[in-house]
């Protein structure tokens, strides 16, 4: 029996990726470490999604090499900038992450049907049923790690979502660079029969479907709300990053939509769904950002008033084209990251205090701080129940709660 030390950064996928690393380490006879120092292998798995996460990295990854004797660094950064790592005189070995348990296990790895039920984060399942997207941005280096769209499929995501509740997940996050053009590569559009199948399986849980460009919901997104309405298991949630409100900047970005297309989804979610959350990206100061673009990013903010807003300053990754564009001031994109970010508290905050006075039916989903735990609505709203072990709340639970107030970004419940 050897021991194992994991550490993940980024993107959902990234963890479902870890997570089965590791399922796949403990059917070897693996087990994990108390950390990196007690550890045989440590394992690195990497994101380089702007200029300051691949700064981290590096770091991290001298740090692990002077604390283990065997390093293994996986993971887009890994994929994509290999070089990076070596050029920095680390010691480790650069892996794509399937090949990682079979490099530790010597090639005697279990396939991935085999052996032990896969390990949860908490009560949460994740479920990446794809790998890569169709897009081409611009400034994307995600792409150099994950290639274009590869997706396995519907029966085999169906059967790792049911190892999942089987395992005892009562919330599966499906994930992917882009879930929405799941089936693509097959000329097939395949979510929406996904999401039904997976909330067709037995048992008490809940299902989040993550990240999926409006370029290609915006085909599905009749069928896809008509999921969203016939089945209670899943959350009325969906993550539509759009990066700008200008046309011409995403034409710029090579973003494989406009505007118009991205409020065609809204305005479908909004007809079918009561309640609902939409969640959004922006990125501001890109290189050909003008002010006007900016007041039309404002604008488009003020207009869909999303519940969940990630605002990223652009940051020029390497080998994209637009790392070769002239990049505005640091100031310039300061103060419009400032000016983003204070509306979208506005928003959210708003959001949560019409909650206040209002019954919700959620899941508890993880533990919180200070004997608190993070609960879920119908609409992936996050509500916090505190002083849970002496109300007997804990997480997989499902109960009915009051919500009492509100912190901008969460409310606050007490069970009924």
């Amino acid at each position: 029996m050897a021991t194992y030390h994991i550490e993940t950064y980024g993107c959902t996928s990234n963890r479902g990726e870890s997570r089965e690393i590791e399922r796949r380490l403990r059917d070897g006879g693996h087990r994990p470490a108390d950390g990196p120092a007690d550890a045989d292998v440590a394992i690195l798995n990497t994101c380089t999604v702007v200029e300051k996460t691949e700064r981290n990295m590096l770091r991290r990854a001298e740090e692990l090499e002077s604390e283990t004797a065997d390093l293994i660094v996986t993971g887009c950064m890994a994929l994509a900038q290999g070089e990076e790592f070596r050029d920095a005189g680390v010691d480790a070995r650069i892996l794509h992450w399937e090949d990682v348990p079979n490099a530790v296990l010597n090639g005697e790895c279990p396939t991935p049907s085999d052996g032990t039920d896969p390990i949860l984060d908490g009560e949460v399942g994740i479920l990446p049923i794809a790998r890569g997207c169709m897009s081409n941005c611009s400034y994307c280096i995600t792409k150099f790690a994950t290639g274009r769209i590869d997706s396995p499929p519907v029966e085999e995501n169906v059967e790792k979502a049911r190892a999942l509740v089987h395992a005892g997940a009562s919330e599966i996050r499906v994930t992917g660079q882009d879930t929405g053009v799941y089936g693509w590569d097959d000329g097939e559009r395949k979510l929406p029969e996904l999401l039904d199948r997976i909330c067709d399986i037995d048992g008490e849980f809940r299902v989040r479907l993550g990240m999926a460009n409006p370029g290609g919901v915006h085909g599905i997104a009749d069928d896809l709300v008509d999921v969203f309405a016939r089945n209670e298991k899943l959350y009325n949630f969906i993550h539509l990053p759009v990066q700008s409100g200008s046309d011409d900047v995403l034409e710029d970005m090579r973003r494989q939509h406009r505007v118009d297309k991205f409020l065609d989804v809204v305005e479908t979610f909004d007809d079918r769904l009561d309640h609902w959350t939409l969640s959004t990206d922006f990125i501001v100061g890109f290189p050909t950002e003008t002010d006007h673009d900016h007041a039309q990013s404002m604008a488009l903010l003020r207009e869909v008033r999303p519940e969940k807003v990630n605002v990223t300053r652009f940051s020029k990754r390497p080998g994209t084209d637009a790392a070769d564009m002239k990049g505005l001031g640091g100031t310039v994109k300061k103060e419009r990251s400032k000016e983003m970010s204070e509306v979208k508290r506005d928003i959210v905050g708003e959001a949560y205090e019409e909650l206040v006075g209002t019954t919700r039916d959620v899941l508890v989903v993880e533990e919180g701080t200070a004997d608190s735990v993070k609960c879920r609505d119908g609409a992936y709203r996050q509500i916090i129940v505190q002083n849970a072990a002496e109300r007997g709340v804990e997480p997989g639970d499902f109960v009915t709660v009051e919500v009492t107030g509100q912190n901008t970004m969460y409310a606050f419940g007490d069970p009924v």
